[in-house]
């Protein structure tokens, strides 16, 4: 059985940051790409961040590139996703991901076990 859950959202004005985290059980993490998507209301589940097994691959949207940053502590099965910068636009539920691959991608369609989610509201 995998777990995730995720931590961290909260309501923060424009410009402000947030760390979100993801915390991971059962037999999948170490050995696996872990991503990070947002949905907005209304809108279609999206690609924020992705990174590689070992963490030494990272992917990022062109919507966030430069603003966030993901990572991961294997050791604490916990991934992170660092959020500067943040805009109104980045208000969304923040779900994490976990891939039964071993590539990471970017599609939602990929990812094979997913946490219940985090609100994030940015006010501006």
């Amino acid at each position: 059985q995998v777990q995730l859950v995720e931590s961290g959202g909260g309501l923060v004005q424009a410009g402000g940051s947030l760390r979100l985290s993801c915390a991971a059980s059962g037999r999948i993490f170490s050995s696996n790409p872990m991503g990070w998507f947002r949905q907005a209301p209304g809108k279609e589940r999206e690609f924020v961040a992705v990174i590689s097994w070992e963490g030494g691959s990272t992917y990022y949207a062109d919507t966030v590139k430069g603003r966030f940053t993901i990572s991961r502590d294997n050791a604490k099965n916990t991934v992170y996703l660092q959020m500067n910068s943040l805009k109104p636009e980045d208000t969304a539920i923040y779900y994490c991901a976990a891939r039964a691959g071993t590539i990471p991608k970017q599609s939602p369609g990929e990812y094979n076990y997913w946490g219940q989610g985090t609100q994030v509201t940015v006010s501006s």
